[in-house]
């Protein structure tokens, strides 16, 4: 099985295919490339001289003899037309195809920026454009086994792939973003995943359990991790596979960045929380008794593998949970989403990936919290004040995350969109009021050492409507105070 990129022109099939050839040790083939060779021309030039019907014939013959041909390790960038093709569409199913996705105002600019002196035949009009890439959208769909979203970041880039079944151990060993025959790949885990995925998404130089739930998630957890790895012989040539949800992800991921100063970490996320949040973006970290992730490291991934299938094996609780966390980035990212989320649609790929994307497109923008990714935050800060107060054993994190939204929209005075909100968590079963042996007072103290603090005031994020989020707003104790009684009224 190789791994085989498709998609609109523009969409940086080749680039991605060179990325990750590298990672793979392999040279990366390009059906463009080879067909300008074997013409002595551009493909531009072939059109004019013999018509596209011409090319696409010559361009399925040449598709066809790399599919049939193709070893697992090889990576290939198809032309974006390769798969009008009947024959090449039937040739892809022995192989991992993935699609690789651009925005159409993205994929414009690229073409027509080109500074390679090439022209695109089927780019010299901006309306064709638009008509051919929504003509073409439902069949990269269809013919993907799996999306890449590349993800960006001031201190590098990574691939993350979706898709159903991607635990399969031969797709798996395809999209595996690093090469696992120099850089031995060592697991860190809960009992509970373990049990259900270490084989298949093995296999393993070595592996480490921890028990599961935010206890875990602490400095005495990351030394045994440290000096598990230790034992196992992990060198720095080797990477850490974070195998599980946001507290496996976190703990691991933070082992990963302080590990002899620093190794890579994959991700391989099992819960919604960590397949639509805390999977992407490189916050790492550990708790404290006094406040929430006060210990930690950016440390981006070397990439993120999601499999949506892993979600049938979580339980019913840990699923509604991450209800939450994907409402919070509706709230965020407005438009269609918020109106699949406002609306209850049934959770799908398509919601994952529309997620995935707001999140890397925030961190893109602003990697160290410094502005646009404080958006994130929205309904955190409360909600790990909550579980602060309650030593982290009482509400799961995106419980608490679903009780912050609600302070936070009553702080936002958007009383309409809290119903709403509210509405959506009573409907997976989530809490909307707090419990009321939980002080106010406690919850007040415990904002105040939240760790974005620069200065006086905890800043909050504030929503005016869905898609128009504000950072930086600062709250009075008397209207935090209001909210917080709210919650344990409502």
């Amino acid at each position: 099985m190789a791994l085989v990129l498709i998609g609109f022109m523009g969409a940086g099939k080749s680039t991605v295919a060179t990325e990750l050839a590298s990672r793979r040790a392999a040279d990366p083939l390009d059906s463009d490339a080879l067909l300008e060779a074997r013409f002595g021309h551009s493909v531009a030039r072939e059109f004019e001289l013999h018509g596209e019907q011409a090319f696409r014939a010559a361009e399925e013959e040449l598709v066809c003899g790399l599919l049939g041909g193709a070893g697992t390790r090889e990576v290939i960038a198809l032309g974006g037309g390769s798969i009008l093709s009947e024959r090449v569409r039937d040739a892809l199913s022995g192989h991992v195809t993935v699609l690789i996705e651009v925005d159409p105002d993205v994929a414009w600019e690229r073409v027509r920026a080109a500074d390679d002196g090439s022209e695109r035949p089927l780019a010299r009009d901006r309306e064709a454009f638009d008509a051919l890439y929504a003509q073409r959208r439902e069949l990269y769909e269809q013919t993907a086994d799996t999306v890449l979203v590349w993800a960006q970041s001031a201190s590098g880039s990574y691939p993350v792939f979706v898709g159903r079944g991607l635990l399969d151990s031969a797709r798996l060993e395809t999209v595996w973003p690093l090469d696992r025959s120099v850089s031995r790949p060592f697991c860190v885990s809960d009992t509970t995943v373990a049990a259900l995925y270490a084989k298949r998404a093995g296999p393993f130089q070595g592996t480490v359990e921890i028990a599961p739930g935010e206890s875990s998630k602490t400095l005495a957890s990351a030394e045994l991790v440290w000096s598990a790895l230790v034992e196992a012989g992990m060198t720095r040539a080797d990477h850490v596979v974070a195998l599980g949800g946001g507290v496996v992800g976190d703990l691991a991921g933070f082992c990963a960045a302080t590990y002899q100063r620093g190794v890579p970490v994959v991700h391989v996320p099992t819960t919604l929380v960590a397949q639509v949040d805390s999977a992407y973006g490189g916050k790492t970290g550990v708790d404290l008794p006094q406040a929430k992730n006060y210990v930690g490291a950016y440390h981006q991934p070397a990439g993120v593998l999601v499999d949506p299938d892993t979600l049938a094996t979580l339980p019913a609780h840990e699923h509604a949970a991450g209800w939450a966390e994907v409402v919070k980035t509706a709230l965020i990212a407005g438009g269609e989403l918020w109106e699949r989320i406002a609306a209850d649609e049934t959770l799908d790929e398509r919601t994952i990936l529309a997620c995935v994307r707001t999140k890397l497109g925030v961190v893109a923008e602003d990697e160290r919290d410094g502005g646009r990714r404080q958006a994130l935050n929205l309904g955190h800060t409360v909600a790990h004040a909550i579980e602060t107060v309650t030593g982290y054993a009482r509400y799961r994190h995106g419980e608490a995350v679903g009780l912050g939204l609600l302070a936070a929209l009553r702080l936002s005075e958007q009383g309409d969109l809290r119903e709403i909100v509210r509405s959506i968590l009573r409907a997976h079963e989530l809490p909307v009021t707090l419990g009321p042996d939980i002080g106010i007072e406690d919850l007040i103290v415990a904002t105040r050492r939240d760790k974005k603090r620069t200065g006086a005031q905890v800043p909050f994020v504030l929503v005016s409507e869905p898609g128009d989020v504000r950072t930086g707003c600062e709250i009075g104790e008397h209207e935090l105070r209001g909210a917080l009684r709210e919650l344990c009224v409502s």
